[in-house]
């Protein structure tokens, strides 16, 4: 332990910022009174703190790093723990590739596969317990999530409200069927408000999911208090990036859309500034699939998240791929800016949840949706809808595994499916930020229809579960579709975290070449020694490009680090959906 991780009293740096926050927050309290029990929240007797915050910076992450994100029951075999099969397989099959896993809530639970949580404490016993979770955090950066919107109606929080036991009286957020609630923003079509029987008489409380997903009421800063100790709890079970699920939806207001209110955001900036204390390195990301600007706001001014999902990806490259065309996803990314000093984005394709269609609004046209809609379809995909305010629906997200999407483009059904779900992915690779893959995009696992038909919901097609003797049976062959894209994948992680130039910070330009049909984006190291072009074909046409296309300086060799080919000096040539990652080192 060094001189600045010592047990220290409340430190005045830190009060002050600590009370700054709770003065916008809760306005009605002592501000020093409560930023002294968050302190202690966070700091319990005998923890230590640094004595100065930590600078914003670039040093929590480099380009080695790239997440998996799975359930920690996707791997079964009816005989060793879930996490135990997980541990097994990040060993086995991804120790060099990977060093992060994001895994989705491992605690006990009612409903939506672990996001209707009914004790924070504890991890599901169906999955292991707290030290299978170590021996994952021990070999691989682990996320955990936060499920701090809402809480399961089953679990002993909101019982002990019904029965009206303090503190969880006050903890869960009251309505009236007479309140305007015309504006609130819904991410789903049941009723926003839900009756329930308590010793104090008839109540309705709030429920932006679904019924079985309670409002928690952050007005009162017990709750905040709560779910601080809960961090700190994942804290010392190893886990280093802590995901704030549903977290735009935290503060709500009657008249109000209810979500990223000001307290919303100021929750965020008091958790960033307790991570910017914390001795461990702690990274906050906010998991909020709204449009750009929204999405874009959670970095704040370089003192809310670290971390913000790159929601519009999925969609707009799942049409660039379709429609062999990336007109729409350069335009994109033309527009997006770099991500603040100590700030990165988290690139996907496919999480546990469908292809959101909300980040693709303004960005994609509607007839393009349709397209991109119909094509799904067609491959066995599903599509979910949401409330608008004021009445109507419209999709909210395509629900299908990423590799069936790609299955078909358009034109409709060809050869190059595998190749065209790889290509994907290395776009993925190849940007600025964190890259992240789906552990159903890593296996190229199919739509899981029977799933849907059992437990009749539509994101069950994308959240198979895999026997894993049947699994490493499919990977010990090198020919099945398992085998290829795991591997595939695999060998091209182990090359990008070699580059310096894919720092999740290096500087990156859209790169025009004229040609909608490659996706062309140019990274340079954050020591300006290394250049990459990254090059990727999203149609299925042979393409030929002249060499000074991309200003190639002369007097230096450029390799294509990922067939290891030096760069003809007149012609490159692009096969159907081939990637080309060309380099002035080879590292």
């Amino acid at each position: 332990m060094t001189s600045e991780d010592t047990p220290l009293p409340p430190d005045a740096s830190l009060g002050r910022v600590i009370a700054a926050h709770v003065a916008k927050i809760y306005p009605q309290f002592d501000a020093d009174i409560l930023a002294s029990q968050i302190v202690d929240a966070f700091w319990p007797e005998g923890s230590s703190r640094r004595k100065r915050a930590r600078r914003p910076g670039n040093s929590l992450w480099s380009q080695s790093d790239a997440l998996l994100i799975t359930y920690g029951n996707t791997l079964v075999d009816g005989v060793h723990k879930p996490l135990d099969l997980l541990n097994d397989f990040l060993r086995q099959h991804l120790r060099g590739a990977i060093n992060g896993v994001h895994i989705l809530p491992f605690f006990p639970y009612t409903s939506d596969d672990g996001f209707a949580v009914s004790d924070f404490r504890s991890v599901n016993p169906q999955l292991g317990d707290w030290p299978d979770i170590n021996r994952i955090a021990d070999a691989f950066q682990l996320m955990s999530d936060l499920v701090l919107n809402h809480v399961s109606s089953q679990g002993t929080w909101f019982n002990a409200y019904r029965q009206g036991q303090p503190p969880y009286d006050s903890f869960f957020f009251e309505a009236s069927p007479e309140d305007d609630l015309s504006m609130v923003v819904r991410p789903r079509t049941t009723p926003l408000l839900q009756e329930v029987e308590t010793k104090n008489g008839p109540r309705h409380v709030w429920c932006t999911f679904s019924h079985d997903q309670i409002d928690l009421d952050f007005r009162n800063p017990e709750v905040l208090l709560e779910f601080l100790r809960i961090i700190r709890l994942h804290l010392e079970n190893g886990v280093r990036i802590i995901r704030l699920d549903a977290v735009a939806f935290l503060w709500k207001e009657a008249g109000s859309p209810s979500i990223h209110l000001p307290q919303t955001h100021e929750i965020v900036k008091l958790m960033r500034s307790l991570a910017n204390f914390a001795t461990e390195p702690m990274i906050l990301v906010t998991e909020t699939n709204v449009p750009k600007a929204e999405n874009l706001s959670y970095f704040g001014k370089r003192d809310e998240a670290h971390v913000i999902y790159n929601f519009p990806l999925p969609p707009l490259i799942l049409h660039a791929m379709m429609s062999g065309s990336a007109r729409h996803l350069l335009r994109w990314q033309r527009g997006m800016p770099p991500a603040p000093l100590g700030c990165a984005y988290l690139n996907f394709t496919a999480s546990h949840d469908g292809i959101g269609m909300r980040p693709a609004e303004g960005l994609l046209p509607p007839e393009e949706q349709e397209k991109m809609i119909d094509a799904v379809r067609a491959s066995g995909g599903l599509v979910s809808m949401r409330a608008l305010p004021g009445g109507g629906e419209a999709p909210y997200e395509i629900n299908c595994t990423y590799f069936d999407a790609m299955r078909r483009t358009f034109d409709g059904e060809d050869d190059h499916h595998i190749a065209r779900f790889i290509c994907s992915q290395t776009i993925v690779m190849s940007l600025e930020g964190i890259p992240a893959f789906y552990i159903h995009s890593v296996l190229a696992t199919p739509n899981d229809h029977e799933s849907v038909e059992k437990r009749g919901m539509n994101r069950a097609i994308n959240r198979h579960r895999w026997d894993y003797g049947d699994l490493s049976a499919r990977l010990a062959q090198p020919d099945t579709q398992q085998a290829i894209v795991l591997g595939t994948l695999r060998d091209r992680l182990k090359i990008r975290k070699r580059q310096q130039a894919f720092h999740p910070n290096a500087t990156q330009f859209t790169t025009e070449l004229g040609d909608a049909r490659i996706f062309a984006v140019w990274r340079q190291s954050l020591d300006r020694q290394q250049s990459i072009f990254a090059l990727h074909n999203v149609s299925g046409d042979t393409l030929r490009l002249r060499s000074d296309a991309l200003n190639l300086i002369d007097d230096e060799t450029w390799i294509d680090l990922l067939s290891g080919e030096t760069v003809d000096a007149d012609e490159i040539t692009l096969a159907p959906y081939q990637c080309r990652w060309i380099s002035n080192t080879d590292h």
